[in-house]
């Protein structure tokens, strides 16, 4: 499975420190293959759902202490045993992709925050875990970072999401704007499309630079890797901003020379 494939989160990349690399891919494969499982393929949604569900019994497992022989929570086991790392973290990502099965619309930005809350802010608890950090400072600025992240990802799918008959959208904003879901299935950007894009982008972006001190505060590798996380959440958002209808013909990526860029700035 090829780390790559999970853009969400931070992943074991040759910025974070040697000793970490390991336990932060075994969180990656965990959350990667139980995204999969609620995402990928065409199983029916009660079948998802008992395999999220077998995934809850397989944590269970491990915090009673008990072993695993699943290619997945082998590693997990070892790294939450040797980083004494919460299981909760792990439970609140499989509740949202659990969410993921079963719930297609969300009525306003307040049930979409709560999706983030268990979707994207567990990894960055995780991380901080990792690096030893409890400072709930740090853990309120990872959350915003980790929201936002996952906020930009829904404008950058927004097409991807709808061929698989879901909206990340708030509903009520949609409304606000006169913007229909025949209008999102058209690709039309007409009417008052840019202005609704906007809203959403101003507000992901106040929300990431929010959380953007923690890239200070964190020294060494790890404060590297999130320096650049921050920057290539910026760099998708002015694409977006550019462009908003570019969701329907060219899903905003970040290109080689992007990286080159945010990796000086990073740096510097």
């Amino acid at each position: 499975m090829p780390v790559e494939h999970y853009e969400n989160f931070p992943v074991a990349s040759w910025l974070l420190p040697k000793r970490l690399r390991k336990p932060v891919e075994a969180i990656y494969r965990f959350a990667r293959s139980a995204d999969d499982i609620a995402d990928e393929g065409d199983a029916p949604a009660a079948t998802r759902l008992e395999q999220l569900a077998a995934y809850h019994a397989k944590l269970d497992r491990i915090e009673r202490g008990e072993p695993s022989h699943h290619p997945v929570f082998v590693p997990l086991a070892a790294a939450i045993r040797d980083y004494a790392i919460p299981i909760s973290p792990f439970r609140d990502l499989l509740s949202a992709f659990a969410q993921d099965v079963e719930k297609t619309r969300y009525a306003n930005f307040g049930e979409i925050m709560d999706y983030c809350r268990r979707s994207a802010n567990p990894v960055g608890r995780l991380m901080l875990h990792l690096y030893g950090d409890r400072d709930p400072r740090h853990l309120a600025y990872s959350d915003a970072i980790c929201s936002s992240l996952q906020l930009i990802n829904f404008l950058q799918d927004i097409a991807v999401d709808y061929r698989k008959d879901r909206i990340y959208l708030p509903q009520d904003e949609l409304a606000m704007h006169h913007v229909s879901e025949t209008q999102i299935a058209r690709g039309d950007t007409h009417g008052l499309w840019h202005m609704m894009m906007h809203k959403q982008i101003e507000r992901a972006r106040k929300l990431l630079q929010a959380g953007a001190p923690l890239g200070r505060h964190l020294k060494g590798r790890i404060g590297l890797e999130l320096r650049v996380t921050i920057l290539g959440g910026e760099t998708i958002l002015r694409k977006l901003h550019a462009d908003p209808g570019c969701v329907f013909h060219k899903r905003p990526v970040l290109t080689k020379k992007d990286w080159i860029v945010m990796l000086g700035r990073g740096i510097f």
